[in-house]
């Protein structure tokens, strides 16, 4: 492989540039205390780097720049508060508790609010732990350690403002190329559900395709956050109309992968000895190798082939033709729903071959749905809708102020050296849920014992000042490269770098063992704080979730069966109720992955809530098929909408009960028979009336037994 294709596949990896901006800092910071002999200034500065590319966003840089300002206003405040209440400890702790419980509420508004607010946070203690290290300072010097925690700060954001300016579109590239990847392995569960067994696991499969649909959302949502972030203003840019395009294309496969046109163990039952549902794998499996080489064609800029695919549909076509001349007489009402199988996934092919010259078609909507609050009244609005005991943010914001209450009393109660690290090891692990909050402790406890270790044999063997620095450098870095996907690593890595800093201007080897019982006892808080202090225990949510993703399904229904009506565009109010109705069932999703890290006697509702989950996704498969064939129709026939209100009144009500938690009969059954089989609108609201008993019955279960 040539050196130019290694640099060019490093470019495409997520972390490649986070690290190289790190680096850049990290290594000037260096440089430069290396040069005026001011070691002692290292650990502020980089102290300082590390908040301000933890409180990055994802923006054009005119709007990165914005941030940075707003970014190192907040750190200049904090750190002088620090400062100032350093000696006096009652008010020191008051202001902590205040200051992380507004940050944490704060991260309700938006994304870059949270983001901010948590670096800010970070910060702070970050200021007491240098502040531990010089001492006190004396009253004219009140301004040193602000000042070089912010200039670290604004230092790593100049470097983060260029970059944003000169490789504008590489983190658009990157998550595009994620959607892809996401839709690819979509799928290969997809293609799995058509293997033609007997006795096939197909709940199994389900769920799995349930759990990969989450990871599809939240690929789109993080690229049309990107990408709004940079259309406004320049809606005229081609490359950025070749990035929207290609995310409606990515919505429009989705939508096609997610539909479901008839219950895949009839159709194995039906064609158990044809090989029509073999086809229609091999073609699923091949989408999806095209979706994943176009993921990499996005990064590597190379085109890719739909040869594989396009063979494999003909021949799907080949065998239709020849099933149809074969088919016994009780096979025969299938035919309908696995023609639009394959009419679906023709329909997906001409999606996949749009991607090779991605093109806004004139008078088309391209219009993104905006959820950045607009003004004081939506910030104020929002934070308002979140002050109450209900709301998992405000329970997290209560709980995290206990634990840096609980950590600033434990420190001064047993005075511990180094005892700010409780405070820092405190912040990282609590987190909203019990299974994260679990996941982070016992990684950040590994992780810490890893980096002592290392950094113990590292300083050991090379006591040169100069190759210690070079180790903090190179562990920092890797600490943002490792931190997304391997935390212990990550926490192992920001832990070397601490010691190599502090043997800079002192005696690392006395961090040791501070260092570690520091990490315990900060961790121990952290999880006992999740135990105790209005602990939000995922299934006890699970009903307005639940309540949540039916209200959605209604709406995304009530929007498909007006395209039905009035024929088919594909405009914001569409795309919205499509992406909401996805939206809450990957967060059903989540919360069921969470629920299953809970403690035994609260594991206890996964058992409820993976049945719901199951329905409600198929569900959603049924509303997507119909979505898929929006084009198709030629109007609602009376029955049809009598069918289609039957149902979306039948979802309301499910809806409402499972939010309120009222009784639910698990028996009531929906009339279908008036439905027109012959049309694919009447076929799916069929399909879609059917789901609706199971999907009582799920409901009924979740609620019974609640406190």
């Amino acid at each position: 492989m040539s050196p130019t294709l290694v640099l060019r596949r490093f470019w495409t990896l997520e972390p490649a540039a986070y690290s190289l901006r790190v680096f850049i800092a990290l290594a000037g910071i260096t440089l430069l205390c290396w040069w005026r002999g001011d070691m002692a200034s290292l650990i502020p500065l980089f102290l300082g780097a590390i908040a301000s590319a933890l409180a990055e966003t994802d923006d054009e840089w005119s709007g990165r720049l914005a941030a940075l300002l707003v970014t190192l206003v907040c750190f200049a405040l904090a750190s002088l508060a620090m400062e100032l209440l350093f000696a006096h400890p009652w008010p020191l702790v008051v202001t902590l508790g205040l200051a992380a419980f507004g940050m944490t509420m704060l991260g309700a508004v938006s994304q870059r609010y949270a983001t901010i607010a948590n670096a800010t946070l970070i910060l702070t203690i970050y200021t007491l732990i240098s502040l531990e290290q010089r001492g006190s300072p004396a009253l004219g010097e009140l301004w040193r350690e602000p000042a070089l925690l912010v200039a670290g700060a604004a230092w790593y954001g100049v470097i983060s403002v260029a970059w944003c300016a000169l490789f504008s579109r590489q983190p658009l590239q990157l998550a595009m190329a994620r959607v892809y990847r996401e839709l690819a392995r979509y799928l290969g569960l997809k293609a799995a559900l058509f293997e033609p067994l007997r006795g096939l696991d197909v709940e199994g499969r389900r769920l799995a395709l349930a759990r990969q649909n989450g990871r599809v959302v939240e690929a789109l949502n993080d690229a049309k956050e990107r990408l709004f972030r940079r259309l406004e203003g320049q809606r005229a840019s081609p490359r950025l109309a070749r990035y929207l395009r290609l995310y409606f294309i990515a919505q429009d496969i989705h939508e096609r992968a997610s539909s479901s046109h008839s219950p895949y163990a009839e159709l194995a039952e039906a064609f158990f000895h044809h090989d029509v549902l073999f086809r229609v794998q091999r073609v699923l499996q091949a989408q999806g190798e095209a979706c994943r080489t176009l993921a990499r064609g996005l990064l590597l800029k190379r085109s890719f082939d739909l040869a594989p695919s396009e063979q494999a549909l003909v021949d799907l076509e080949a065998s239709l033709v020849h099933l149809r001349g074969t088919i016994s007489d009780e096979s025969q009402p299938l035919l309908p729903p696995l023609g639009a199988v394959a009419d679906n996934l023709a329909t997906l092919e001409r999606a996949l071959a749009g991607a090779r010259h991605p093109e806004l078609g004139e008078g088309d909507d391209d219009a993104l749905h905006d959820r950045t609050p607009r003004g004081l009244g939506d910030v104020v609005e929002r934070l308002q809708a979140q002050l109450t005991p209900r709301s998992p943010v405000f329970r997290h914001a209560v709980r995290l102020a206990a634990t840096l209450v609980a950590g600033y009393a434990v420190l001064h109660l047993i005075h511990p050296t180094q005892g700010y690290w409780i405070l820092l090891t405190s912040l990282f692990v609590c987190r909203p849920s019990f299974g994260a909050t679990r996941r982070f402790l016992w990684q950040r406890i590994l992780g810490t014992v890893l980096g002592l270790v290392v950094g113990w044999a590292l300083i050991s063997l090379f006591p040169s000042p100069a190759l210690q620095a070079g180790i903090a450098v190179v562990a920092g870095v890797a600490f943002f490269a490792l931190r997304g996907r391997h935390y212990t690593l990550a926490t192992g890595a920001i832990t070397l770098m601490v010691l190599s800093c502090f043997n800079q201007v002192g005696d690392g080897f006395g961090l040791i063992w501070p260092r570690l019982m520091d990490t315990l006892l900060g961790a121990g808080i952290a999880g006992l704080a999740v135990l105790t202090i209005l602990p939000d225990w995922q299934g006890r949510r699970l009903h307005r979730q639940a309540a949540a993703t039916l209200a959605a399904g209604r709406d995304y229904l009530a929007a498909l069966v007006e395209q039905y009506a009035s024929g088919k565009r594909d405009d914001l109010a569409y795309r919205l109720a499509r992406r909401n109705a996805h939206n809450a069932d990957a967060e059903l999703a989540a919360m069921l992955a969470n629920v299953q890290q809970e403690p035994g006697p609260f594991r206890r509702d996964v058992d409820r809530g993976l049945p719901f989950q199951l329905h409600a996704h198929t569900l959603l498969n049924y509303l997507s098929a119909l979505g898929a064939h929006r084009g198709e129709s030629r109007g609602v026939t009376p029955a049809e909408s009598a069918l289609a209100e039957a149902v979306l009144a039948e979802l309301d009500g499910l809806a409402r009960a499972l939010e309120r938690r009222e009784p639910i009969d698990p028996h009531a059954s929906l009339e279908v028979s008036e439905a027109a089989p012959d049309s694919l609108l009447g076929a799916q609201l069929e399909l879609i009336g059917h789901q609706l008993a199971p999907l009582r019955e799920a409901s009924a279960r979740l609620i019974e037994d609640q406190p």
